[in-house]
């Protein structure tokens, strides 16, 4: 079953928008407290832009040591790191989409 992302996110800001349907008020619904630091958008956009970063800067190492500009040690270390913050981002996007497939599958 394919997972659309959005439509995750949708959900999850749904949810956190439920009231009490059952008589349970605000202040013991944990999902309307708030708390301190980022929220969970912050902390997914903040990994993406890590992501690019990192992809940006092997592309620009590697560019360096095509014109001769770079070390080829520096150049490896740079795309191996692209590499490990990228597979890094698609497991845990793989995880966060499996939570959401187990949500779906609870009975209500």
């Amino acid at each position: 079953m394919a997972v659309d992302f959005a439509s995750a996110v949708s959900a999850y800001k749904s949810a956190s928008r439920m009231g009490g349907a059952e008589g349970v008020g605000a202040a013991t619904n944990p999902l309307s407290e708030k708390s301190e630091g980022p929220n969970f958008s912050d902390m997914v956009h903040g990994a993406i832009q890590d992501t690019i970063d990192a992809g940006r800067k092997g592309e620009e190492m590697t560019k360096l040591a095509i014109e001769g500009k770079a070390d080829l040690r520096d150049v490896v270390m740079a795309v191996n790191n692209a590499e490990t913050t990228l597979q890094t981002i698609v497991s845990v996007r793989n995880k966060v989409v499996s939570a959401y497939e187990s949500i779906l599958r609870m009975p209500i």
